[in-house]
């Protein structure tokens, strides 16, 4: 009996079935726990890839760096300093275009006079009279105690030689009939001339006080940077009006006034350049290659010129490019107020000052316009070229 029992247990048909069920639920959640894990093995992968594409990218990155290093580090190693200057330079475009501005100012103003033969270059007080004219300005009044007859008060009348542009004159002449086309080349000469000479000389002295200040230090430091706090406070421009109203009072013209005012700009100007090299060289004395040459036993004025000025050179030609705008200009402002060169002397400022004359600047702009662009464009270039030399320069630039 117990055995049939235990067959009839066994063979019941509800527990069967319930067996059955939970052999389901067991096989549709191991199938749910097998896509589950198959999917976050498939996240896993797609990160891995991920991941994988931007390690990939980051190395690529890293490459061109280091191939862009190892193109710099190479050009640095073959290239000379002064060859990776000008290959920095010459990739700025601001830079070309200032040389190129330049070279076609200079090529103007000292080749153009060259050209004497032809018909629209004339001499720099050569004077075109073959068409003077009496320009008469009055006034007409009503004078009744006269009678009917019309009274005519003339407030100017003179010869003037006011021509307009023409094949002769490509910008007309001004009231002497001096051709101011070719004015522009010879006052190009005096402004560019009187810039390179006063920068030079501002720099020779400035190096020159500027090199004993930081190298001696102390009481030759002391001394200098008082004299050179001294010309920073003085007013340039104001100075130099008084200079040139004490020298026209004196009947001291043409190019000795010149030189007395190359002379003035060059006393006022050189501080700055002596604050810079001083400024460097006390940078540069506690370097190493000083310290070798200390221990060398070299003079003092050998370690200055020899080791320490070429270090500054870098500095100095971009103070002196970008002082070059600023000279040409002071120059102009003197000659617009009529205590630069006289008139018959020709520079590109006191041909501005026919702008003066009211008549002038309504009538003839072709007088003061011309030489104004002259000046906008030394100066623009020479701005140009002066930045483009400071980035050159510039040990950390990379382009």
């Amino acid at each position: 009996m117990d055995e049939i029992k235990d067959e009839i247990i066994v063979g019941n048909p509800t527990e069967t079935l319930l067996d059955e069920q939970n052999d389901v639920v067991n096989a549709i959640g191991n199938d749910a726990d097998t896509q589950n894990v198959e999917n976050v093995e498939n996240d896993a992968l797609t990160t891995q890839e991920v991941n994988k594409e931007n390690e990939e990218n980051v190395e690529t990155a890293q490459n061109a760096d280091d191939e862009e290093e190892s193109v710099e580090e190479i050009t640095s190693r073959t290239l000379s300093p002064g060859r990776i200057v000008l290959k920095r330079f010459f990739r700025s475009k601001l830079s070309i275009t200032g040389l190129v501005m330049l070279v076609i100012l200079f090529a103007f103003s000292f080749l153009g006079p060259l050209f004497s033969n032809l018909p629209f270059i004339w001499g720099e007080r050569e004077a075109d009279d073959s068409k003077k004219v009496k320009e008469t300005y009055y006034t007409e009044v009503s004078a009744p105690d006269y009678g009917e007859d019309t009274v005519y008060i003339v407030t100017y009348s003179e010869p003037t030689n006011y021509l307009k542009p023409s094949k002769d004159h490509l910008l007309g002449t001004d009231d002497k009939g001096f051709d101011v086309f070719s004015r522009l080349m010879y006052g190009g000469r005096v402004s560019l001339t009187v810039g390179f000479v006063v920068i030079i000389l501002e720099t020779i002295i400035g190096v020159f006080l500027g090199g004993l200040a930081g190298y001696f230090g102390k009481w030759v430091d002391q001394i200098i940077m008082r004299i050179v706090d001294i010309f920073n406070c003085v007013p340039t421009m104001p100075m130099l009006m008084i200079v040139g109203v004490a020298l026209d009072a004196q009947d001291v013209t043409g190019p000795a006034k010149l030189y007395i005012l190359m002379a003035m700009m060059t006393l006022f100007g050189w501080a700055g350049t002596a604050r810079l090299v001083r400024g460097q060289i006390l940078s540069l004395r506690e370097q190493d290659f000083m310290l070798s040459a200390e221990a060398s036993g070299l003079p003092a004025s050998r370690k200055i010129f020899k080791h320490l000025i070429p270090n500054v050179m870098p500095q100095l030609i971009v103070s002196m490019t970008l002082g070059l705008g600023g000279i040409i200009l002071t120059e102009a402002t003197l000659g617009y107020l009529g205590i630069g060169l006289p008139a018959e002397y020709a520079t590109w400022g006191n041909m501005i000052n026919a702008a003066a004359n009211n008549t002038a600047l309504r009538l003839y702009p072709n007088l003061w316009i011309s030489p104004g662009i002259c000046i906008v464009l030394a100066v623009l270039a020479f701005n140009f070229v002066g930045d483009g030399l400071r980035d050159a320069f510039d040990p950390k630039a990379r382009r």
